[in-house]
């Protein structure tokens, strides 16, 4: 199994990067602030303008570190990435199940299924701990639902009308989650989901969430071979990595939404961590995004038991692990894709 590497979060705006041998060193008005040696690396995630040298550049791709551009609001800017990794045959095999209307279909319906049961893992969770303290017959109302919306997925013949489904049960789904916010309910609440930008404190919580693990799995994909940017459920267009966005709609209840709530309830995030700015838009200050990052890089190690492979890893593997599955299927090596159920 794969090692789990660091990743280095830049959020000084003002921070320039540049080489020492082996080394990154990060700079602030010509002061050095810190370094880090580039084998101990899988990504570095720059928030806002970051400055970094040319040969900065040249040792990033050198080693597959990836450098990735992120706004004020958490979103995808772009990234630098050395030479295409895996070989052509893996990447042709995915194109042609790409292009092939039932096969997408098939894998599109794994995705969301597994979405549906891990968020439905959550809902009986609340039901389950906080009883007393939540709206219970709303979140029975929830989990029914999603429960039966499985066997709609099942018999649905194309890819809109799984789209369909899955986003009647989405937002079904965060009104239930709206119900899983403990604390702070004040200034942390869901009405609806928006993205850009986010338009309350709890979407650009989960907003930034959903970006680090979308790049985590964009790693992943290019690191077994896979072309991240050619999926099965989510369409084809410039710039989208749409295979990431297939493998973690599985992921994200389990990686994002419960870490965003436990920010909230235990209150490491409060109201006095957010920027609402002229448009509407509403970002994280730069010391939320060190606590939100700090709380994330240890969650990452925490380990679990691989419902599959059935072996302990850390957390923070779970995407390079699908990410594999996924590529074996594609070779025949597995009879069928074997999605990630929370135990």
């Amino acid at each position: 199994m794969r090692k789990l590497l660091n990743t280095l979060y830049i959020t000084n705006p003002d921070a320039y990067m540049t080489r020492d041998g082996d080394n990154i060193v990060i700079k602030v008005n010509d002061m050095e602030i810190g370094r880090r040696p580039i084998h101990i690396l899988e990504n570095i995630v720059c928030m806002n303008y970051v400055g970094l040298s040319p040969t900065l550049i040249k040792l990033c791709t050198d080693n597959k570190v990836g450098v990735i551009f992120l706004n004020n609001y958490g979103q995808f800017m772009g990234r630098i990435q050395g030479k295409v990794n895996g070989n052509v045959l893996l990447r042709r095999e995915q194109y042609r199940i790409a292009d092939n209307e039932n096969q997408s279909l098939n894998l599109a319906k794994t995705f969301i299924i597994a979405k549906i049961v891990n968020g439905r893992k959550i809902i009986n969770r609340a039901l389950r701990d906080h009883n007393d303290v939540i709206d219970s017959t709303l979140l029975k109302y929830v989990e029914e639902n999603m429960k039966n919306s499985i066997s709609k997925i099942r018999e649905c013949n194309n890819a809109n009308e799984l789209r369909g489904i899955e986003g009647d049960i989405s937002k079904l789904y965060f009104k239930g989650i709206n119900e899983l916010i403990l604390k702070q309910k004040e200034h942390f609440y869901f009405r609806e989901r928006t993205r850009r930008p986010p338009t309350d404190n709890f979407n650009a919580l989960l907003s930034f969430a959903y970006t680090l693990l979308t790049n985590e799995m964009v790693n992943a994909l290019e690191t077994v071979g896979l072309d991240p940017y050619v999926g099965f459920l989510h369409t084809d267009r410039p710039g989208r990595v749409s295979l990431a966005l297939d493998l973690i709609e599985e992921l994200r209840s389990y990686m994002a939404d419960r870490f965003v709530l436990s920010l909230i309830n235990l209150k490491q995030i409060n109201d006095k961590h957010f920027i609402v700015k002229e448009n509407g838009g509403v970002i994280l200050t730069e010391d939320a995004r060190k606590i939100f990052l700090s709380a994330w890089q240890k969650k990452k190690l925490e380990k679990i038991v691989h419902p599959f492979i059935d072996e302990t890893i850390e957390i923070g593997l779970i995407p390079y692990t699908q990410a594999l599955l996924l590529s074996r299927f594609i070779r025949k090596d597995i009879e069928g894709y074997p999605p990630f159920f929370v135990k």
